[in-house]
């Protein structure tokens, strides 16, 4: 039940993603800009800061429709912040970036072969981890057969804790997020968000 290419690429189709590809082809505006209008009376606090690389945008789309189904503000640069460059690695990018992550609880790291070039990735988890102790690994499966409740990080991802979708024990009709140690060892996404660690259950 964790989270997959497969279902994240059929859930970027949906909602406000599809009326945006919509409004896109009948105006010729981008989707960024629209997602962008549709939040902009937000005030600039996040619940999380979403780490990926851009050419995973189909699947942070899905990601972030995901979360914002259950309830949380989600930074994403190229909505939040379109005339950012993240392909020019400066000082001033930089600064940006880490006003956003100072804005936010926690940051998730979007894991995907994508992610293995990233520039940036690496520099933001290290901040976030430095800064709020509030960083985790958001394991992306190939597809829903591939994924499980366990992930195994690899190098410097495996001394972060990991995030997966599923239901709650106490009422398995309802799913939530969960911060894991392990399949065993793990918290509510809220618990994790107000300073409770994973602990064994």
């Amino acid at each position: 039940m964790s989270f997959n290419k497969q279902s994240l690429k059929a859930k970027s189709q949906t909602r406000i993603f599809s009326d945006i590809r919509k409004s896109q082809n009948q105006y010729g505006v981008n989707a960024s800009t629209l997602i962008l209008e549709n939040n902009q009376k937000r005030e600039n606090t996040y619940d999380i800061f979403l780490s990926h690389s851009f050419k995973d945008a189909d699947l942070i789309l899905g990601i972030l429709e995901t979360l914002n189904t259950f309830g949380y503000s989600v930074y994403v640069d190229w909505i939040d912040d379109p005339l950012l460059d993240r392909t020019n690695v400066n000082k001033s990018n930089a600064n940006i970036l880490k006003t956003r992550m100072l804005q936010s609880k926690c940051l998730l790291y979007a894991t995907t072969e994508n992610s293995l070039n990233s520039k940036w990735m690496p520099w933001e988890i290290g901040f976030m981890d430095g800064k709020k102790d509030r960083a985790c690994i958001l394991p992306i499966f190939e597809n829903e057969n591939s994924s499980t409740d366990s992930y195994i990080g690899q190098e410097y991802l495996g001394i972060y804790p990991y995030c997966i979708k599923s239901t709650y024990h106490i009422n398995p009709n309802v799913e939530g997020l969960w911060v894991c140690d392990a399949s065993d060892i793990y918290v509510t996404f809220d618990g994790w968000l107000d300073g409770f660690k994973p602990t064994k259950q």
